[in-house]
């Protein structure tokens, strides 16, 4: 700032006048050439812009203009030279007062001039030891930020996040500070939007996690738990730029940060509520930086508060099980015992969005176990073989409470709800990894589970997904495809199969699944037996959409493969009398059959092998029955 008379700056420290003179007094002296006139005119504008009048605020500040405001800040801060200590303070407190008067109105909060001080501002908090100026800039801050987009996403520009968050853990708790400071904080977490963002803003974004981060590990009082809330509203967005700049991240402080946090909520007796939050949290971290985050071994500096790996695993696995045995429990009760309906339904609605977290988490977990306990690709896990071996005994037991809970809904004749179809997932997940867990009640409750249907479906149809990884190793041997015939399983398999094929993007692995289980089903039928259905009619047909849906070796091979075994069953001339059946998907049919009989099987793959001889051995039995199939073979291969 140019040098100023005495005068102007004994002026600016000077008590403001108890009332102010006419605005256009004012106006006049903001509008002076020199700065003292200025000074004295914001001195005035101060009064002025307290009184609230809207129109007189826009006034003064098209009188006094940004760029005078800009100035006296840097003045302030000590980037212009000349002025002695306390002018620069008193410039300071000026212009932040000034400014905060401003911005109360909020057009004026959102014009440029105001929002290209938030970086200036934010320096002053970073350098402040003055709580009233301190209190001044927060409350100058939130008003910029809530006033415009603009003004919020100006907070992500380089530096400017770091230099408000920073200084936060060193505020007193309980201070007005303290509460403006998390008020703005709560404000930009819930106002950026990242899907659009520069990927010089999404900095910023990683910025705020990773000061987030830090308070939720450092700090022991309310605001710890304002940053694992802020965390979790940051973090539990779906699939955004944020998540893939975060991934991009070296390995970071933030990770650790996290842990701390999360280990200091689970360890200590906190309110249900908050500890959800922290489950919330680990599961967010192992969406978006894979499920292996939970057992990497982590190190920082300060290890006082580090969890060793194992204990970890450990400690958010027994959380979200005890958290899981609550909620199944409280939700069995209201669902069929409650009598106070008027609140059930709310009641209800909650509880089972928790669950969904926890089983999502849990869920994570399995996957996490599985790969420590693969021996292929060399995982990173550090956890032991003891506690992989004690973390699957409590994960029998969970499954057994979710198996429980599920008889419950059958014993209540309940099929629908987002609830059981989340119980049948976590349930496949499971079985998935240990197919013979829970084997007694998993047999009796199959035919349930098959039946059960999202609040949106109108058919049974995720839940039989869920299940068909179990139930495509099961089938491996004949008690399990026993299992499968005793309630007409298969046939629920198949139209499973069948509406996958109709679907926008037909899901390969699903469709692996099903066809291995019906497969297997077929490759036991001397052990089950199988009467002609028009289902198998229908999969015929899904098959041949498939695979001509695709040029993969793998399709080819496993639709033609069943496809051999299918028509085992029957004639070309009864698939022509069927009214879902007719002579251009025969026409497919013999093309797939040729495709595969062509198909150069690679030495190491085992699984085409068998495939091919299925198909050719098949081939042989019923060629006869199919001349039209027979024909189109003769013409192009050599059998």
């Amino acid at each position: 700032m140019d040098s100023s008379p005495t005068s102007a700056a004994a002026a600016a420290s000077a008590p403001m006048a108890a009332s102010a003179p006419p605005l256009d007094d004012c106006l006049r002296l903001l509008r002076g050439e020199r700065d003292e006139q200025k000074l004295a005119g914001l001195l005035v504008a101060a009064n002025v812009c307290r009184a609230g009048d809207a129109d007189a605020v826009r006034k003064v500040y098209d009188a006094v203009g940004p760029r005078f405001l800009r100035r006296l800040l840097n003045t302030g801060l000590g980037k212009v030279e000349g002025g002695k200590e306390e002018e620069r303070e008193a410039y300071l407190r000026l212009a932040l007062t000034v400014l905060a008067g401003l911005a109360r109105a909020p057009e004026v909060a959102a014009d440029e001039g105001v929002v290209s001080t938030v970086p200036l501002v934010a320096e002053v908090v970073s350098k402040s030891a003055d709580p009233a100026i301190t209190v001044e800039c927060f409350e100058l801050l939130s008003l910029i930020a809530i006033a415009s987009e603009d003004g919020a996403y100006k907070f992500c520009e380089p530096g400017v996040i770091d230099m408000i968050y920073l200084q936060i853990s060193s505020l007193p708790d309980g201070s007005k500070c303290i509460e403006l400071a998390i008020n703005l904080m709560q404000l930009l977490v819930h106002k950026l939007k990242v899907d659009n963002m520069s990927e010089e803003k999404l900095q910023g974004m990683t910025s705020m996690v990773t000061c987030l981060a830090r308070l939720f590990a450092v700090l022991h009082t309310a605001v710890k738990f304002d940053a694992l809330h802020m965390l979790t509203a940051l973090l539990s967005q779906k699939e955004s730029p944020l998540h893939d700049l975060l991934r991009s991240m070296p390995a970071s402080i933030w990770e650790s940060h996290i842990r701390v946090g999360i280990t200091a909520i689970l360890q200590n007796r906190v309110v249900s509520s908050e500890k959800l939050h922290a489950l919330l949290l680990a599961e967010c971290m192992m969406s978006i930086l894979g499920e292996d985050w939970l057992s990497e071994d982590c190190k920082i500096q300060d290890t006082q508060n580090m969890l060793p790996v194992d204990k970890f695993v450990l400690l958010v696995l027994e959380s979200a099980r005890i958290e899981v045995a609550v909620l199944l429990n409280e939700l069995a009760y209201l669902k069929y015992e409650s009598s106070n309906t008027s609140q059930t339904d709310e009641a209800i609605s909650q509880k089972q969005r928790n669950l969904a977290i926890l089983f999502s988490l849990i869920e994570r977990i399995i996957k996490m176990i599985s790969n420590a306990s693969s021996s292929e690709g060399a995982p990173s896990q550090t956890i032991r073989e003891s506690t992989i071996m004690q973390a699957i005994t409590g994960l029998n037991e969970t499954i057994s409470l979710v198996l429980d809970f599920l008889q419950d809904a059958k014993d209540h004749g309940q099929r629908k709800g987002d609830d059981l179809l989340a119980a049948a997932r976590i349930v496949g997940s499971y079985l998935a990894e240990a197919p013979y867990a829970c084997k007694e009640k998993t047999r009796n409750l199959l035919e349930f589970i098959f039946s059960i249907e999202g609040q949106d479906e109108s058919r049974p149809f995720y839940s039989i997904c869920f299940m068909l990884p179990m139930i495509s190793q099961i089938t491996m041997e004949a008690d399990g495809c026993r299992t499968l015939a005793s309630f007409g399983g298969y046939k629920a398999v198949i139209d499973c199969l069948v509406k996958m094929t109709e679907q926008d993007g037909i899901d390969n692995g699903s469709m692996f699944l099903a066809c291995d289980t019906i497969i297997n089903f077929m490759s036991n039928r001397k052990s089950v037996h199988i009467p002609v259905d028009s289902c198998f009619i229908r999969l015929l047909k899904a098959l041949v959409t498939w695979a001509g849906s695709s040029n993969a070796s793998s399709v080819t091979m496993t639709a033609s493969c069943l496809c051999a075994m299918l028509i085992d069953l029957t004639s070309e001339e009864f698939l022509l009398r069927c009214s879902d059946f007719d002579a251009k998907t025969l026409g497919s049919l013999s093309e797939l059959i040729v495709r595969s009989l062509q198909q150069d099987v690679p030495d190491d793959d085992g699984e085409q092998f068998n495939q091919k001889q299925i198909i050719v051995s098949g081939y042989r039995r019923w060629a006869d029955r199919f001349p039209h199939v027979k024909n189109v073979v003769d013409k192009h291969v050599s059998m």
